[in-house]
C-alpha cells in the first residue's frame, strides 16, 4: 500500500505535465500548447516524490502562444514569460558546436501581425497632419493611392525636416524611410526659386545610395512624385567608364534630384561634369554601408564639394544656397559621431530612432537549422518545392536565398538548374550590362526565386517576398538584420518568413546571441552607435548605439 501511495501523485503529476487536446484549437499557429513548470520546481517535484511524500497539485505555467518553439519541448518559451535581468535563458542552441546537435532547429514565432512601423499609429494619422503642403500631398495621391497614412518613422522625420533640422534616422528595415526624406525634400524645392543656369548639371537635391539597384529603385518611387510637381530626378549609375557617365550627364536636361552612386557621382566630380554648389539637400541612404571602407574615402571627397548648413537659419537663404543633411539607416557605424562633427553642428542634427531598432522583428517567423554542409543543398530544393506547392493552392510570395559569396551564388544556380528550378542570379561580380534590370525583373514577377550576395539586402523594396533562405548563415548581427528584413515589409501582403541554416561553429556564436536577444525581448548586442544625447528640444526621438559592417560586391 506505501508503495501504491508513493506511485499515484507520480501518475498525477505526469498527466499535469501532458499538454491537453482540447486546447490545441486555441491558437492555429501554434496546435501544441505547451504546460510546463519550472524545471528547478520539477525536479524538486521528483526529489519529494522519489522519498514518499504526498505533495499538492503543483501550479502549472499558463499555456498560451510561444515566443520560442524548440524540437525538444522543454526548451520552449511563452509570449508571456518575461525573463529577469539577471535570470539565465535555456538557449535551445546552446551545445551546437558539437556534431551531436545536427539535425536540431528552434524557430522564433511570430509574437505579432502588424509591422512595428504600423503597430503604434493612431487610426486618425495622416500625411496632411505633418505640414505638407497639398500640393506634395496630391503628387503623393497621384503617385501611391495604396499609402494612406503615415508611418511612425514618417510621423517623426516629416515636420523634423520640414523645419529645416538635420535628421539622422535610424529605424528598422521597410520602415517607410524613403518617403520619410523624399516628401520633404520636394517641399523643400517648392519654396526655392531656381537660380541661374549653371554651365555644369547643377542638383538642387542629391541622394546618396551604395548600390546601383537601390539608385534605380529611389529613382522608381521619386520620378511619378517629383513629375507632378514639375520636377526632375535623374539617376546616375556606376559600373560604367567615364565616358557613358559624360553621356548620361549630356543626354538629360536641368536635374532637380540627383539620385547617385558614390563611383559614378565621385567620377563626375573629378572630371567637372557635374556641380554640387545648389544643392539644397543631401540625403545618405543606408549610410551605414556608404560609411564603410569601401565608399568612405568616395563619400568624404563628396561632402568636401558640399556646402551644408550650420544651422536651420542658413538654409533660408535662396541665393546662397547651403544643404540641408540626412542619414538614413537601419544599423549605424561608430564612425557616424566622427563625420557628423566633420560637416555640420552637433547641436542641429535630430537623432530618430525606432522602438524596434535592432532588435529581431517580432512579426517575422524565423527558423534556425542545425545542418551539415552536404545537406543545405537537399534541405533547399525541398524548401523550394514546397513552396512551389503552396503557391498553386493559395496565394504567396517570392523567395530570396542569400549566400555570402558570387562564387557560391553561380554554383547554387548550377545545382538549381539540373532540378529544373527555374530562378535569377544576382551578385556583385556580374557586369553592369547583366546586373541591370535582374532584380527589377524579380521584383515585377518574372521569376519567383532569386539567389543573391548581400548585395539585395540593403534598402532594396521586396514587399512581395514572402520567405527567406540564409543558405549561408550570414556573417554579421548585421547582416542579419538587413536579410530578414526583407520580408515583413510595410506594405506587404503575406506574413514574412525566415529559414537558417547554421553549419559553423562561427555561425552557432551568432544564433545564440539572436536567440538570447529574442528570449530576453531585447535588442541585438554590440550594435550600438556614438551619437550619444538626443536633442531635449524635441521629444519624439530618442538616441541610441549603433555598429555596422561591410557590405560586399557593390
Amino acid at each position: 500500500m506505501a508503495a501504491e501511495g508513493v506511485m499515484r501523485p507520480l501518475v498525477a503529476f505526469r498527466v499535469l505535465l501532458t499538454p491537453r487536446r482540447g486546447l490545441a484549437t486555441r491558437d492555429p499557429e501554434n496546435p501544441l500548447p505547451v504546460v510546463r513548470i519550472p524545471r528547478a520546481l520539477q525536479q524538486k517535484q521528483e526529489l519529494r516524490l522519489s522519498r514518499g511524500r504526498n505533495l499538492p497539485r503543483p501550479v502549472l505555467a499558463r499555456p498560451g502562444r510561444l515566443l520560442v518553439s524548440a524540437r525538444r519541448p522543454e526548451l520552449n518559451q511563452p509570449v508571456r514569460l518575461t525573463l529577469g535581468r539577471w535570470e539565465s535563458a535555456p538557449l535551445a542552441s546552446r551545445g551546437w558546436k558539437s556534431r551531436r546537435a545536427l539535425g536540431d532547429h528552434f524557430s522564433i514565432e511570430r509574437a505579432q501581425r502588424e509591422a512595428p512601423a504600423l503597430r503604434s499609429l493612431r487610426s486618425e494619422a495622416t500625411f496632411a497632419h505633418l505640414g505638407l503642403e497639398p500640393r506634395v500631398l496630391r503628387a503623393l495621391v497621384q503617385a501611391t493611392p495604396e499609402i494612406v497614412r503615415p508611418t511612425t518613422v514618417q510621423s517623426n522625420t516629416i515636420p523634423l525636416l520640414l523645419r529645416g533640422r538635420h535628421v539622422l534616422c535610424a529605424a528598422e528595415t521597410g520602415s517607410g524611410k524613403t518617403l520619410g526624406y523624399l516628401l520633404p525634400l520636394l517641399q523643400r524645392l517648392l519654396s526655392r526659386p531656381r537660380l541661374n543656369p549653371c554651365p555644369l548639371p547643377a542638383p538642387r537635391g542629391l541622394v546618396l545610395v551604395p548600390s546601383r539597384e537601390l539608385a534605380g529603385q529611389v529613382w522608381k518611387v521619386g520620378r511619378p512624385l517629383a513629375s507632378s510637381l514639375g520636377f526632375k530626378v535623374r539617376e546616375l549609375r556606376g559600373g560604367h567608364g567615364i565616358g557613358k557617365i559624360r553621356l548620361q550627364l549630356a543626354t538629360q536636361p536641368p536635374t532637380d534630384v540627383l539620385v547617385a552612386t558614390p563611383g559614378a557621382l565621385g567620377k563626375a566630380l573629378k572630371s567637372r561634369l557635374v556641380s554640387l554648389q545648389q544643392l539644397s539637400f543631401l540625403v545618405l541612404d543606408e549610410v551605414d554601408t556608404l560609411l564603410d571602407e569601401s565608399f568612405l574615402e568616395l563619400v568624404s571627397y563628396i561632402l568636401e564639394k558640399t556646402q551644408i548648413a550650420e544651422s536651420p537659419q542658413e538654409l533660408g537663404d535662396p541665393f546662397n544656397p547651403k544643404a540641408q543633411f540626412v542619414l538614413v539607416g537601419a544599423t549605424f557605424p561608430q564612425g557616424v559621431g566622427e563625420l557628423l562633427n566633420h560637416v555640420a553642428n552637433p547641436d542641429s542634427i535630430a537623432t530618430i530612432t525606432s522602438s524596434k531598432l535592432h532588435c529581431v522583428m517580432p512579426h517575422v517567423r524565423q527558423t534556425f537549422m542545425r545542418l551539415k554542409g552536404t545537406e543545405k543543398v537537399p534541405e533547399l530544393v525541398q524548401i523550394i518545392k514546397q513552396h512551389d506547392r503552396a503557391c498553386r493552392t493559395g496565394p504567396s510570395g517570392a523567395v530570396l536565398v542569400f549566400c555570402n559569396s558570387s562564387s557560391t551564388v553561380n554554383w547554387l544556380g548550377y545545382i538549381l538548374d539540373d532540378h529544373k528550378i527555374q530562378h535569377l542570379r544576382l551578385q556583385g561580380q556580374m557586369p553592369a550590362s547583366m546586373r541591370a534590370g535582374i532584380f527589377q525583373s524579380f521584383q515585377k514577377g518574372s521569376q519567383n526565386i532569386l539567389i543573391c550576395t548581400d548585395i539585395a539586402s540593403r534598402g532594396l523594396d521586396s514587399t512581395h517576398v514572402e520567405l527567406v533562405v540564409n543558405y549561408d548563415f550570414p556573417l554579421t548581427l548585421q547582416d542579419y538584420i538587413h536579410r530578414a528584413g526583407r520580408v515583413g515589409r510595410v506594405g506587404s501582403e503575406v506574413p514574412g518568413t525566415v529559414i537558417n541554416f547554421v553549419t559553423h561553429p562561427w555561425d552557432v556564436n551568432l544564433v545564440q546571441k539572436i536567440e538570447l536577444a529574442a528570449r530576453r525581448k531585447r535588442s541585438l548586442p554590440g550594435l550600438a552607435s556614438s551619437v550619444h544625447e538626443p536633442l531635449p528640444s524635441n521629444p519624439n526621438y530618442s538616441c541610441q548605439k549603433h555598429d555596422a559592417s561591410v557590405l560586399d560586391g557593390c
